[in-house]
């Protein structure tokens, strides 16, 4: 069955919810409808890095003592919002839309815990929006063993089945976090994250400039990298396991740069990210022929250009130069992981995220 599905995502560089509507079976997308976006406004990306720390001290998934509480109130509030405007500038109506995929905001990811945090209200959510919202996708995969990321890779299948392209095929989501997903055929799908994506660029630049990102590149395109540094760095024990793998956002918080100019800082940790994402290569079966560049990380010439040179002979091609939504991908990816939760699909898998089984997952809340 056909369902007309909506999807989120507010990813871990805290930019804003990304929304997309597809048509899909929970196995092929049949059409691909508008997209959009609401950013977050600065009092409200404020108060998420506030929870951000506070969500550290976090003994229970549930808990949402001090500021979480008021963070998951605005990320509701902004989910709600997105999807108002959203239908009201497209004209859809309420009801021709059967699901609304909600990731909400990740705080918190420590799956040797067993412990994944995304807040935001799932049922207070559907009863502002009068349609049915499937939620919390990650915690069945958590509490069973897996790593609870990353959950796009079977979105990632069905776009690249399109493809006139030889394998293997490698899609990567440069969002605050970098995760691939390695297909090789209908048979072979691996995915894992990386390593920092944008995150310690994006808060590098915020703290040192005020501004909340590299825009285009701009600064790292005019740095050096401190080459020395980024070899160092991925010397981190993380690199050297294989997949599946999973990182909290701040999992490389702790990593200092020496003192430098601020392009040469926003040169170096480009430079980390696209270094981390080439590390992968000697833990998958087969050296990739192409890769193919999602998220906010493809809008980075800085890191294109670095990426290009780091994956020498393979391809490199932005999603966007592919007729992807190369930025709502991911929402697409949940309004997709919506429908086949409805349907009881796997959502994720023992090489996607470790899990023991293929699991399906999410919570549906009914207005």
């Amino acid at each position: 069955m056909v369902m007309t599905a909506i999807g989120m995502m507010s990813g871990t560089s805290l930019d804003g919810v990304d929304i997309a509507l597809i048509e899909t079976d929970g196995i092929r997308v049949t059409g691909f409808g508008p997209s959009g976006y609401r950013p977050y406004t600065a009092q409200e990306r404020a108060l998420l890095r506030h929870a951000l720390g506070e969500a550290i001290a976090l003994q229970s998934r549930d808990e949402r003592p001090g500021v979480l509480a008021e963070a998951e109130a605005a990320v509701t509030r902004a989910h709600a919002e997105a999807v108002a405007a959203f239908i009201a500038q497209h004209g859809i109506a309420r009801e021709s839309v059967d699901v609304i995929g909600f990731h909400g905001q990740t705080v918190l990811h420590r799956p040797e815990r067993r412990m994944t945090v995304q807040i935001g209200d799932g049922l207070a959510l559907a009863r502002a929006v009068h349609i049915p919202v499937m939620h919390d996708f990650r915690a069945a995969d958590v509490a069973a063993g897996g790593q609870g990321a990353p959950f796009v890779p079977v979105y990632h299948r069905a776009l690249t089945g399109g493809l006139d392209c030889a394998g293997p095929i490698v899609v990567v989501n440069i969002g605050g976090v970098s995760n691939i997903t390695y297909i090789d055929g209908e048979d072979t799908l691996i995915a894992c994250d990386t390593g920092p994506g944008n995150a310690l660029l994006d808060d590098y630049v915020f703290r040192v400039t005020g501004q909340p990102f590299d825009q285009d590149g701009r600064l790292a395109s005019q740095g050096d990298a401190d080459t020395d540094w980024v070899e160092r760095a991925l010397g981190h024990p993380f690199f050297a396991l294989p997949p599946p793998k999973s990182l909290d956002r701040n999992q490389f918080a702790a990593l200092a740069l020496p003192e430098m100019s601020v392009r040469n800082g926003a040169a170096t940790l480009t430079a980390f990210t696209a270094g981390a994402i080439a590390r992968i290569i000697p833990h998958l079966p087969k050296e990739p022929r192409a890769w193919i560049i999602a998220g906010g990380g493809a809008r980075n010439l800085a890191m294109m250009r670095m990426l290009r040179h780091r994956l020498a002979p393979a391809s490199v091609e932005a999603a966007d130069a592919l007729g992807w939504a190369g930025d709502t991908i991911e929402a697409q990816a949940f309004a997709f992981l919506a429908a086949r939760s409805l349907r009881g699909l796997p959502l994720s898998y023992p090489a996607t995220t470790g899990v023991p089984r293929p699991m399906t997952g999410g919570v549906m809340a009914r207005p």
